[in-house]
């Protein structure tokens, strides 16, 4: 598992913007430890990381893309 740090450097994507992922419901993290907010990642998750941030790359917004994530 992957701190929401290291997770956000092995993506190219800054903590912010998988915090707002979270709340949209697009990338959800594997675990939130219970006791301190904290959020883990596993390395399963990359895959769909990549895919958010290619699609967001061809000019979809984050609501299509999680239509075409989810379909």
């Amino acid at each position: 598992m992957f701190t929401i740090g290291d997770f956000a450097r092995h993506g190219r994507v800054s903590v912010r913007m998988l915090r707002h992922y979270d709340a949209t419901g697009l990338l959800r993290p594997a675990h939130v430890d219970p006791a301190t907010g904290y959020r883990y990642y596993t390395a399963a998750q990359l895959a769909r990381l990549n895919r958010v941030i290619a699609l967001k790359d061809l000019g979809f917004t984050l609501h299509q893309v999680r239509e075409i994530l989810d379909e």
